[in-house]
């Protein structure tokens, strides 16, 4: 049995083609890129005579193997442990809504489904729907006819979407939206179904969502006090 995790990625954009090159080449094709600022003060800019950076932050789901395989790689060809270069972290997978999404997912790699994510006692989760652009009114609508409250947004292309062909059956668009939700745990598996019903393969939108453990939350107490 394997972990799934999704891996996260944040590098400067001019090394974009390097770092997709290097997944690419170690068979994690399914990227879900979108770009960033980094944050560093204009005084610390100034002071060391560098102008603000543009980053690329990569999301892609990994095996507890292929991710041990890819941070060796990461530090031995494209020195992402020198200060600067870039950071790559995992956080631990709570579920995939779908068996063919999910094997969309893991392409190549050897995963074995396993016991839910080791932190089992929280009582939020991190609901994560990457659509085609242009649809999150859609999925937005579905999840708070479910119990969900706000979401949040991102641009992002996709990469490696030509593998939808054979495990979903159909064609993906590379532009993407991917919306951030943060749900009940009790009540993630209903929104998760109403955002699939709504806006799932079936629909224009073509969501895959999956959600991750949340260890804390401040900010949703009113919300919650209304339910």
């Amino acid at each position: 049995m394997s972990e799934l995790y999704l891996m996260t990625t944040i590098t400067e954009r001019s090394r974009l083609t390097a770092f997709l090159s290097f997944y690419r080449a170690r068979q994690v094709p399914v990227q879900f890129i979108s770009l960033a600022l980094g944050t560093a003060s204009n005084e610390t800019l100034n002071c060391l005579g560098l102008e603000r950076s543009d980053k690329c932050v990569f999301f892609s789901m990994v095996t507890g193997e292929k991710w041990e395989e890819l941070r060796r790689g990461l530090c031995r060809e494209l020195q992402i442990d020198v200060p600067g270069t870039g950071i790559a972290f995992t956080v631990p997978l709570s579920s995939i809504g779908g068996r063919r999404e999910l094997l969309f997912l893991t392409e190549h790699q050897n995963y074995q489904k396993g016991e839910e994510s080791t932190m089992k006692d929280t009582t939020h989760e991190l609901l994560l729907v990457v659509a085609n652009h242009g649809y999150s009114d859609l999925i937005m609508d579905a999840a708070r006819g479910a119990g969900a409250a706000g979401g949040t947004v991102i641009h992002a292309k996709g990469t490696g979407m030509e593998g939808a062909e054979k495990f979903l059956g159909i064609s993906l668009a590379a532009e993407k939206e991917m919306i951030f939700i943060v749900v009940r745990r009790e009540k993630r598996n209903d929104i998760m179904s109403a955002i699939m019903h709504s806006a799932g393969m079936q629909s224009k939108a073509k969501s895959i969502c999956f959600t991750l453990p949340v260890s804390a939350t401040a900010g949703l107490r009113l919300i919650e006090d209304d339910d």
